[in-house]
């Protein structure tokens, strides 16, 4: 069995989450070829999709849209991505919010709105519906921007309840339920 992993990031956590999957698949006897969408990376020649039991399809993200190369790319291939059936993972810090037990009830459904509201936005923009969605809890990383955007999102962080102190960097992804994901994923096509 074959994985295909589709990814576009910005300050590189997709990323990390797309490599734990594959790993994680690896793990369980599946070959996972891991790909970058951003048009600087992603190699020209044609993708061999017949070669694929599983694709999964990740990105983050960043003011209220994913990002546009993987909206770009859902796009361009939503055909099979529809036939395969491919699964979405959808990286936001709103996830965070939604899983975070300190919350109240009425926040934490809140977030998981906001986290539909992104997810089904790029359903529009790209015309694609995935088989199955998974919303990953992203991570805040103020270390990888100027000042400029560290402000912004650390008022976007206030307004969330999330941390602010812009020294640091901070991780939410449920890496245990990601590991759970991947063996459902082989499961599924076994």
């Amino acid at each position: 069995m074959r994985a295909a992993i589709f990814f576009a990031t910005r300050e590189g956590h997709t990323r990390r989450i797309a490599e734990r999957l594959a790993a994680d698949l690896r793990a369980r006897g599946v070959a996972v070829d891991v790909f970058d969408v951003h048009p600087d990376v992603m190699a020209r020649e044609p993708i061999d999709w017949a070669k694929y039991a599983i694709v999964c399809v990740a990105a983050s993200v960043h003011g209220g849209h994913h990002e546009r190369e993987m909206i770009d790319f859902a796009k361009r291939h939503r055909a099979v991505l529809e036939r395969i059936p491919a699964t979405f993972f959808s990286v936001t810090l709103s996830e965070a919010g939604a899983e975070d037990p300190a919350r109240p009830a009425v926040e934490r459904e809140r977030a998981a709105a906001d986290v539909q509201r992104m997810i089904d936005v790029f359903a529009t923009e790209t015309g694609w519906r995935p088989a199955r969605t998974l919303p990953v809890a992203g991570s805040l990383a103020y270390s990888k921007s100027n000042f400029f955007i560290r402000f912004v999102m650390k008022r976007i962080a206030r307004k969330a309840g999330a941390p602010t102190d812009t020294s640091r960097d901070y991780e939410f992804t449920d890496w245990s339920a990601l590991d759970r994901f991947a063996g459902e994923l082989t499961g599924s096509v076994r």
